[in-house]
C-alpha cells in the first residue's frame, strides 16, 4: 500500500546535471532571488542598504524586475498595492535596522487590509546575533520583535540551506487566507558568502484552502432561507477572495439588500436594485441593518468604520464569514464561519432556498432617498461635484488609490468604484502617504491602465520623493493633490472638539513647479475644470500631477443622531 507521504519526486536527468554543476559566483543572495523566481515572483520592490547588498547584487543575475523607491515605507505601500492588484505575494527587499523599521507603517497597512507582502530584510552578521559581538551599524537588540506584532508570521534564517524553505514558508503564509504581510530576515554574511548549493528550481508553497465547516453553512443557509428581512454586509474579504460574482448570486437568490464596507467597495454593483451602496456612516443605513432579522457579514470584522463607530447594534441573528480567526465574533455574537469568502458563499448558494421578496428593492430605494436628502440638507455641493468629476474622468477599468484626506472620506461612502478590486485606500491602518506610492505599485502590476492617486497637500509631502520614482520608471500614474493648506480633516476634528486648531496649518511648496522640477508635467486646476484636466492627464502616457486648490468639508457625523 502506497501513501502520499511515501511518494518521492525524482529529479529529471537535466535537473540532476544542473544540481551537480551549479554556476560559479553565486551567493546566499542568489538563493533568495532564485527561490522568489521559483515561487512565481516576477517583480520585487525595495531599497538597498549596506547589509542587504548580497540580495541586490543577486538581482542583477536574476530574471526578476526590480522597482526601487526612495523611502522604505513607500516601497512597502507599492508592494501592498501590487499584492492587492495581482493577488500575488509582492516581495519587498529592505536593509537592517532603520531601513527595516521605516517599512513598519506600510506593513501595518498591509496587515489591516490583508495585502500579501513578502518582506525580506537583512540582519547584522551572525557573529553579533544572540548576545554575541555588539556595536554593528544598524543593530537592533531583537529586530524580529519589532515586526511580530504587525505581520502574520516571522521567519528567521541563520544558514544558507535555510533560505529556500524559509522564503517558501513565508510565501505560503502570505497567500493563505487571510492574506497578509510576512517577514523574513537573513544575516549579512549569509547573504554575501559564496554558495555551492544547487540552483533553486522547483519550490512548492501552495497556500492552504480555508474551507467552511458544512454543519455551520447548513445552519447559516437555514437561517437565511427562513429570514423575513435578510441583509448582507460585504467587506474586503469578498474582493480578496474574488467572490463578488458569488455574492451577487446569493443576494439575488435571497432578495437580500447589500451594503459594502469601505474596504469592500466594488464587491457589489453600485446601481443594483439591492445595493445600499457604501453609506455606512449614516444612521438610516445603520437602522436598516439593525432591523434585519438575519444579517450575513462576509469578509468584515465590523470594526470601527464598518460599524458606524461602534454604534451599530444588530437586533437579529448575525452570521459572520471571516478568514481572519481573530476577527470572528470579535465585535458581535454571531454564528461564526471561519472560512474563505468564496468557498463559504458557494456553499450557501448551493444550500439556501430561493426567497422571493418584491419589497426589497423599494426598501433599498427608501433608505438611499433618506441618505440623499440628509446630505443635500447640508449644502455640500462642491464635494459631491468633485467626486462626480473624478468619476467622469477616470476610465472604468482604472484603479484608484486614496490617501487619508477629506475627499477620500467622501469617496468611501459616495464614490462608485464600478468594479471589484480597483478602488483602494489607507483606511485599514489609516496612515498618511499611501496613495501615490501605492498607485505606482499598481502601475507596475498593470502598465496598460492609467492609475489615479488622490492625496491632500499634507499627505502628499509624505511621498513627494516618489515623483522621482514615477519619472525614472515612466509609470502611468496621475496624482491629484487637493491643496487646502494643511491637514484638513484634523482641522475639522480639532475645531469641532476644541474650538481651535493646533499643528494643522502647513507651509507647502508650489506642487506644480515641484513636479516639473522632477520632469513630471503638472497643472493647476479648479472645480470647474477638474474633469477635463484630469481626463487629459490620465490619457497622457507617463506620470502627471494635477493640483486642486480647494477647502472641503465633511458631511456631518450621523452616529450621534438619535
Amino acid at each position: 500500500m502506497t501513501h502520499d507521504h511515501d511518494l518521492v519526486l525524482r529529479p529529471t536527468p537535466a535537473q540532476t546535471e544542473a544540481a551537480l554543476n551549479p554556476p560559479d559566483g553565486r551567493t546566499g543572495g542568489d538563493l533568495v532571488v532564485e527561490t522568489l523566481a521559483g515561487l512565481g515572483a516576477t517583480t520585487v520592490f525595495g531599497l538597498p542598504g549596506q547589509h542587504a547588498l548580497g540580495m541586490f547584487d543577486a538581482l542583477r543575475r536574476s530574471r526578476l524586475t526590480y522597482v526601487g523607491l526612495r523611502v522604505e515605507n513607500n516601497a512597502g505601500f507599492a508592494a501592498d498595492a501590487y499584492g492587492r492588484v495581482t493577488g500575488e505575494a509582492a516581495p519587498l527587499l529592505v536593509s537592517t535596522g532603520p531601513g527595516a523599521l521605516t517599512s513598519l507603517a506600510a506593513l501595518q497597512e498591509a496587515a489591516a487590509a490583508s495585502a500579501p507582502v513578502l518582506a525580506i530584510s537583512s540582519q547584522i552578521p551572525t557573529a553579533g546575533l544572540g548576545g554575541g559581538r555588539h556595536g554593528y551599524l544598524h543593530e537592533l537588540p531583537d529586530q524580529a520583535a519589532s515586526f511580530r506584532g504587525v505581520v502574520k508570521s516571522v521567519h528567521t534564517v541563520r544558514t544558507q540551506s535555510q533560505i529556500p524553505s524559509a522564503v517558501a514558508a513565508a510565501w505560503e503564509s502570505a497567500l493563505t487566507a487571510p492574506h497578509g504581510p510576512v517577514w523574513v530576515e537573513i544575516p549579512q554574511d549569509v547573504l554575501l558568502a559564496k554558495t555551492d548549493l544547487p540552483v533553486v528550481t522547483g519550490v512548492d508553497a501552495a497556500p492552504h484552502d480555508l474551507v467552511p465547516r458544512p454543519e455551520l453553512t447548513a445552519v447559516a443557509a437555514d437561517l437565511l432561507s427562513r429570514a423575513d428581512r435578510p441583509a448582507i454586509i460585504a467587506g474586503g474579504g469578498v474582493i480578496r477572495a474574488d467572490a463578488s460574482g458569488k455574492l451577487r448570486t446569493l443576494a439575488e437568490k435571497l432578495s437580500a439588500p447589500v451594503v459594502t464596507t469601505f474596504g469592500g467597495k466594488g464587491a457589489f454593483p453600485w446601481e443594483h436594485p439591492l445595493s445600499l451602496q457604501s453609506w455606512l456612516e449614516d444612521r438610516h443605513t445603520t437602522d436598516f441593518l439593525e432591523d434585519a432579522d438575519v444579517l450575513l457579514v462576509v469578509g468584515s470584522g465590523l470594526g470601527e468604520l464598518s460599524s458606524n463607530y461602534y454604534t451599530f447594534k444588530p437586533r437579529g441573528r448575525v452570521v459572520q464569514i471571516e478568514a481572519d480567526l481573530g476577527k470572528l465574533e470579535s465585535n458581535h455574537p454571531a454564528l461564526g464561519v471561519h472560512a474563505d469568502a468564496r468557498l463559504a458563499l458557494q456553499a450557501l448558494i448551493e444550500t439556501t432556498a430561493v426567497r422571493e421578496d418584491a419589497t426589497a428593492p423599494e426598501r433599498v430605494r427608501a433608505v438611499l432617498a433618506k441618505v440623499r436628502d440628509r446630505i443635500a440638507a447640508q449644502e455640500l455641493t462642491l464635494e459631491q461635484e468633485l467626486l462626480g468629476s473624478i468619476r467622469r474622468a477616470l476610465p472604468a477599468a482604472s484603479p484608484s488609490f486614496w490617501d487619508m484626506t477629506i475627499l477620500s472620506y467622501w469617496a468611501w461612502s459616495a464614490f462608485d468604484a464600478r468594479r471589484p478590486g480597483i478602488m483602494h485606500s489607507a483606511q485599514g491602518a489609516g496612515g498618511l502617504g499611501y496613495a501615490f506610492p501605492a498607485a505606482l505599485g499598481a502601475a507596475v502590476a498593470d502598465p496598460t491602465q492609467p492609475v489615479l492617486a488622490v492625496s491632500g497637500d499634507g499627505g502628499a509631502l509624505y511621498s513627494i520623493a516618489e515623483l522621482a520614482t514615477a519619472k525614472q520608471y515612466d509609470l502611468n500614474v496621475t496624482w491629484l493633490i487637493v491643496d487646502d493648506g494643511g491637514y484638513g480633516i484634523l482641522r475639522e476634528y480639532m475645531t469641532d472638539a476644541f474650538g481651535e486648531t493646533t499643528g494643522t496649518e502647513l507651509h507647502r511648496p508650489d506642487f506644480v513647479a515641484l513636479a516639473e522640477s522632477f520632469g513630471v508635467p503638472g497643472v493647476r486646476t479648479s472645480p470647474a475644470t477638474l474633469a477635463e484636466d484630469l481626463a487629459k492627464s490620465l490619457a497622457a502616457p507617463g506620470p502627471s500631477v494635477v493640483v486642486l486648490p480647494a477647502v472641503l468639508r465633511m458631511f456631518a457625523p450621523t452616529h450621534l443622531e438619535g
